[in-house]
């Protein structure tokens, strides 16, 4: 058997205005004259977690904030948006998803992000992805670029690493599924395009059912 890794919410849905904005209302909730411009936030995404983000942000200026409610006011505030905007999946996310089913291949939700984050972009597709494992930062201890989350996935699966192809927007992502030993096929969002996503055997801006299919070899 074989199976596709979907690693982010925003492999499915392009969140990453949505999350942006998000930071910038907490910040503003929460007394701080900070605001990232679109520029800014980009050179802040070589990394994962948006709690440690706010942490290394606070740090470099010098500033002592509680990360964790900032954080917490963030993903209120996004999922707040998440229900208030017209979403639809990325370009061919649903469409490769079904040809990796009819191929025989298993499909999974591999994030590190809140449980509570993937319920609200879940609710947001309406049904029209459905996966045989979602694994979220309440499953594991350590967030990406540790490979645990795609561990966890592969042991779920009853999968090997090398059978499966993991689809990721981000560097810190493609690392964790590099670490798990599972190709990578490199698909940015908005924010992320134009970073180096290092170890992926492509770099797509949409994604193709039949390349998809061929790299699982299913």
């Amino acid at each position: 058997m074989t199976a596709l890794l979907l690693g982010s919410i925003s492999t499915l849905i392009d969140t990453s205005e949505l999350q942006r904005q998000a930071f910038n209302d907490a910040f503003a909730e929460h007394g701080l004259e900070w605001s990232w411009s679109q520029e800014e936030y980009r050179s802040l995404l070589d990394s994962n977690g948006g709690r440690d983000r706010i942490a290394a942000f606070a740090e470099a200026r010098g500033e002592e904030v509680d990360a964790d409610a900032v954080h917490a006011t963030k993903s209120a505030k996004f999922r707040e948006a998440l229900t208030g905007s017209p979403l639809a999946p990325r370009a061919g996310v649903v469409e490769t998803v079904a040809a990796a089913r009819e191929a025989g291949a298993k499909v999974a939700l591999v994030t590190t992000t809140s449980p509570d984050n993937v319920a609200a972009v879940l609710q947001a597709l309406d049904g029209a992805i459905e996966f045989d494992t979602t694994v979220d930062s309440g499953q594991v201890e350590a967030g990406k670029p540790d490979p645990a989350a795609y561990a966890l996935a592969l042991e779920r699966l009853e999968e090997s690493p090398e059978a499966c192809v993991a689809v990721e927007d981000n560097p810190g992502g493609a690392a964790s599924a590099a670490a798990a030993g599972v190709r990578c096929l490199g698909f940015p969002n908005e924010n992320t395009a134009g970073l180096d996503l290092g170890d992926v055997v492509d770099v797509v801006d949409r994604l193709d059912p039949a390349r998809t299919t061929e790299l699982l070899g299913a």
